[in-house]
């Protein structure tokens, strides 16, 4: 390789090191049922804080409270892969490189199922 081209891959390298770090700085904040869940997962898909309303838990369905906690983990998840693929596909000039950006068009995320809230909540 010449040396144009390892100058040009040590800057991608350094440009990419700076966007996950960007990227594990980030949180994603979601609510769950009208705010009686709240959780925040940071960049890391690390879950940095889980809060639930006193009004939430209710010890005779406690399987509405375990949806509405399904529901913003994955909705949370969700998030920091779009942080993931804003902030990389901007660096990989929309090639789809394995690890990297967003998945081809192609392939459409696929919406999660619906779980009790959610049902509950279209109703």
């Amino acid at each position: 390789m010449n040396r144009d081209m390892m100058a040009r891959i040590s800057q991608m390298q350094e440009q990419l090191q700076k966007a996950q770090a960007d990227i594990e700085n980030r949180v994603a904040t979601v609510t769950a049922g009208g705010g009686a869940v709240s959780v925040s997962i940071n960049g890391a898909y690390k879950v940095q804080e889980i809060k639930i309303d006193r009004e939430a838990v209710d010890p005779d369905d406690v399987a509405m409270l375990e949806d509405l906690v399904t529901a913003a983990v994955n909705e949370a998840l969700q998030q920091v892969q779009a942080f993931h693929a804003d902030q990389l596909s901007g660096l990989t000039g929309g090639l789809n490189l394995p690890g990297l950006g967003d998945p081809s068009p192609e392939a459409p995320a696929t919406p999660p199922p619906m779980n009790r809230a959610a049902r509950r909540a279209r109703r």
